[in-house]
């Protein structure tokens, strides 16, 4: 039996994660829609057919590893290089072997981890040689590929979409360290089912979480004789706080936010609370949250009840003033309102309608009868000249022409029956027809 020298470390010094890494697809649990029999990743590895590649997922899932297991079927060879610790120097020289590995028939299947945080230039580098055939490209990103690897060489990549572990996944993989003479097998653990499915959805979808709290579980269990007995105190302890996957300025941020915008439009307020929850307990700065409240409560509320825009900037307001966490029942107060609101588009809809003909016609002058006249020469230019102040008539309205001649008649709001917006519409309905009744009449040219 070979002896373990004082310079080796303690196996079990390496944490769990590691030591658990699965070796074959058959110890890879979760990605059964890429894995399972009959799918097209699956047939890849099993034929040794795998083309360039990129891994797109949350952590935890399984990236790194299927890399390896790739790697471990394949008759090529296999280089790991990390995005974070390499530049363009070590990218030549990577590609500079794999060149010589190509020449002499030989395959190369390079693995980049984290390989949104190459930039433009570093991932143009690995171009040439995966339209040549020199390596095998498989990157690795918690990012959406759409935004972070440029189009070039995203084109020429097949992008698998990994998901988060289930609680289902996760509580499989915490047995197998119970019984995985890698794990802790021969300990005799006392830990109930129940447990084992708080520490699953407490890592979110993440193996490296579940399998990191299970060890700080394990380890500092109370030891009665030879029994390992993990008390609820203990667990509680261990699961106090669940660390949200969330990142400010990735896609995360954008699909949350969108998540809360939709569930308010939605009228659905559970949905709208629980999506704030999700992005303030993360870190998420709330004056972004209530900025964005400011803009819905005109976009999809609008003159349906002109209130929401009050509440939403009464928000932002409070959440200045008092901050976190205290702010998160004003932010509440605000998103409740504005999901249970009537709901119009009708502002949002004119403005982009307005939008385009200015865009189109930006030449457009400004009529003479609606232009003020502060100097002589303005006013012998006739600006203003025939205007009619509205306050003078009685019914305060007049016949007066706003738009240019080219756009005379056209119509950008117009306004729904929902809440408020139905008095609205009447309102803009008995002015449009005394204007059609009292219009000038046109002038035969």
């Amino acid at each position: 039996m070979r002896q373990q020298t004082f310079f080796e470390p303690d196996p079990q010094s390496i944490p769990l994660a590691a030591r658990l890494r699965p070796r074959d697809l058959t110890e890879f649990v979760g990605q059964e829609h890429l894995l399972g029999e009959g799918k097209v990743l699956r047939g890849l590895i099993d034929r040794d057919q795998v083309s360039s590649m990129i891994f797109w997922g949350p952590p935890g899932v399984g990236k790194t590893t299927l890399a390896r297991i790739i790697a471990g079927k394949t008759q090529a060879n296999f280089v790991n290089f990390s995005a974070v610790t390499s530049g363009i120097k070590e990218i030549k020289e990577v590609m500079g072997e794999a060149e010589k590995s190509r020449l002499m028939g030989e395959k190369t299947i390079l693995f980049v981890d984290e390989i949104h945080r190459f930039n433009k230039a570093q991932q143009d580098a690995f171009l040439p040689f995966v339209e040549r055939g020199s390596i095998v490209l498989i990157g690795a990103t918690t990012e959406n590929p759409s935004f972070e690897v440029n189009s070039a060489l995203l084109s020429r990549c097949k992008v698998f979409v990994l998901q988060a572990l289930t609680v289902e996944d996760l509580t499989k993989l915490l047995h197998r360290a119970l019984e995985d003479e890698r794990g802790f097998r021969g300990w005799q653990v006392e830990i109930s089912e129940d447990m084992l499915e708080t520490v699953a959805n407490f890592a979110n979808g993440d193996a490296r979480t579940a399998l990191g709290t299970l060890e700080m579980v394990l380890l500092n269990a109370e030891r009665t004789g030879e029994k390992v007995v993990v008390t609820p105190e203990l667990l509680e302890q261990c699961v106090n706080r669940k660390s949200l996957l969330y990142d400010k300025k990735g896609e995360e941020h954008y699909n949350l936010i969108s998540a809360l915008h939709k569930s308010m439009r939605n009228s659905d307020p559970d949905a709208a609370i629980y999506w704030l929850a999700r992005m303030l307990e993360a870190g998420e700065d709330p004056l972004y949250v209530a900025r964005r409240l400011i803009r819905f409560a005109s976009e999809d509320i609008g003159m349906a009840d002109s209130r929401a825009l009050e509440i939403a900037t009464a928000a932002y307001q409070a959440s200045h003033l008092i901050g976190m966490p205290e702010c998160t029942v004003n932010l509440t107060h605000a998103v409740v309102y504005l999901s249970l609101a009537p709901k119009s588009n009708s502002l949002y809809m004119a403005y982009e309608s307005a939008k385009k003909d200015a865009m189109e016609m930006l030449a457009e002058p400004v009529p003479l009868v609606i232009r003020n006249a502060p100097t002589r020469l303005m006013k012998e230019l006739h600006y203003g000249e025939g205007y009619q102040y509205a306050h003078n008539t009685e019914e305060k309205l007049t016949n007066l022409q706003c738009l240019p001649d080219s756009l005379s008649g056209r119509s950008y709001y117009h306004p729904t029956d929902q809440g408020s917006e139905a008095r609205v519409k009447e309102r803009l309905r008995q002015i449009k027809e005394w204007k059609r009744q009292h219009a000038p009449e046109k002038k035969e040219k």
